[in-house]
């Protein structure tokens, strides 16, 4: 048995960077340091870092008054925003700068006066974060049975934005949707959406012609993740979402000659790793890296990070 590499997989610029920007504050101000929500979807990283001292909470008031607080990379509304600044907490923000777009986006096309629509999926912390960031109505939704069903005050006057951890392809039904009810609807380029979600979705498309079964190194609670085995399973391979080798069972490769591997952007590649180290017991004898979209881009730490007290 084979196990074949898609490529991208695992880690995106803003998963790295929010993740360095916890090590970087606990190294510079010690422990304890607040993390509001998941800094990113992925459990074995949360453990490493609660055993380096982090403190991940679900509301901002669990924060003590004055603390280092780190605002997750899902981002978060103007009001956690103020609150923090009422409570006196010593703020960095590890908000994925392509959120942050989406939030710039959305706020000019509030102020433009146009009701907003923003394709997501309801209560995930990204989505939740940037409807706090808009002034008005907001309407989120994430399929073109919601759109029919959608009214709004003035047709004419609309826009929409899209949940980074959703891509192209992830939007394009819905967006058509938008377009046919609503022609005269204003929205973001399709490039402003998360090249990182386009590049691991397009790198399971190459892999899924090549492979029996389809391994997806990921949380359950990762959206991208899920939109990767689900891109499997629609693609008439068998898909299965893991979080550790210990879940992987031998008689899913009974028939297997080709078992593909990817990660969700909030995966580190130590656990696919892991991963394949188990795969070599079920008889996986060879690991083949396939070419891929290279991605080389970096964000900077936010100011905080970067200067000495």
């Amino acid at each position: 048995m084979k196990a074949r590499l898609a490529n991208p997989r695992g880690f995106c610029a803003g998963v790295d960077r929010a993740i360095e920007i916890v090590k970087r504050a606990l190294d510079r101000y010690g422990a304890p340091v607040y993390v509001l929500h998941e800094i990113v979807h992925n459990k074995h990283v949360l453990e490493d870092l609660r055993q380096r001292g982090t403190i991940f909470v679900k509301e901002l008031d669990e924060v003590p008054g004055g603390a280092v607080t780190i605002f997750s990379a899902h981002g978060v509304s103007d009001s956690v925003v103020r609150a923090g600044k009422a409570r006196g907490l010593r703020v960095i923000d590890a908000t994925c700068p392509l959120v942050t777009k989406v939030h710039t986006q959305a706020q000019n096309y509030a102020a433009d006066e146009r009701e907003m629509i923003l394709i997501g999926h309801q209560g995930h912390p990204e989505v939740e974060g940037t409807r706090g960031r808009i002034v008005g109505p907001v309407h989120v939704l994430s399929t073109p049975e919601e759109v029919r069903s959608l009214e709004v005050e003035d047709p004419q006057r609309l826009a929409y934005v899209t949940q980074t951890t959703l891509s192209v392809d992830d939007t394009r039904d819905v967006i058509a949707a938008l377009l046919e009810k609503y022609p005269l609807i204003k929205g973001p380029n399709v490039k402003d959406i998360c090249y990182a979600t386009q590049n691991r979705q397009n790198a399971v498309k190459q892999l899924v012609g090549q492979i029996d079964f389809l391994l997806v190194v990921g949380s359950a609670n990762s959206s991208n993740s899920n939109r990767l085995r689900e891109l499997g399973e629609r693609s008439g391979v068998p898909s299965v979402l893991v979080d550790h080798p210990n879940q992987l069972h031998s008689e899913w490769f009974q028939d297997c000659e080709n078992v593909g591997v990817t990660a969700g952007a909030s995966a580190p590649e130590a656990l696919v790793n892991l991963v394949l180290e188990r795969l070599r017991e079920f008889g996986v004898q060879e690991a083949i890296e396939l070419d891929g979209e290279s991605e080389e881009v970096v964000f900077q730490m936010p100011p905080e990070l970067l200067t000495e007290d």
